[in-house]
């Protein structure tokens, strides 16, 4: 399995599956998120998904998810300013798992048919972090979620 290990994060990446763990100075302004928009230390961004990942994509997604099928999965998890830690957003501890539920066509960045996302706002190792998965198909849900679990049982986020 290929192993991402940048900038705090670490994951094993499951058997389908691509990523890349980088920082916001290649994306476009109007893009970012966060501490990125003023200019402070620029935290990571985790990309992976079960189809290829297209350069130049938004902190959620934008440029990919366009792309995505019925059965792809996409998710992002995007670390925002140590200031953000303990804010009222943020104070959920750890990802914790997602079920069929936690997913909605309303949950979504910007609405495509058939899509469903889901976000979590959350603190690990005195970190703030936004989860956001997109699933290729509501109707399709039940089947999908347990890849997305199975993708965040390996996620390791360091102090």
């Amino acid at each position: 399995m290929p192993h991402l290990d940048a900038h705090g994060l670490q994951v094993e990446l499951p058997p389908g599956w691509e990523g890349e763990i980088f920082t916001r100075g290649g994306v476009p302004e109007s893009h970012r998120v966060g501490a990125a928009q003023t200019g402070a230390r620029e935290p990571p961004c985790l990309h992976a998904a079960t189809f290829p990942l297209s350069a130049g994509r938004g902190d959620f997604g934008g440029g990919a998810v366009e792309r995505m099928g019925p059965g792809h999965l996409f998710l992002a998890l995007v670390e925002f300013d140590a200031a953000s830690a303990g804010t009222a957003l943020f104070t959920q501890q750890g990802i914790g798992s997602l079920t069929a539920a936690s997913f909605h066509p309303q949950q979504l960045q910007r609405t495509l048919p058939g899509q469903s996302g889901a976000q979590r706002f959350f603190t690990a190792g005195g970190r703030p972090f936004c989860l956001y998965v997109v699933l290729g198909s509501h109707a399709r849900r039940m089947e999908l979620v347990p890849s997305v679990n199975q993708f965040l049982g390996g996620l390791r986020i360091a102090s």
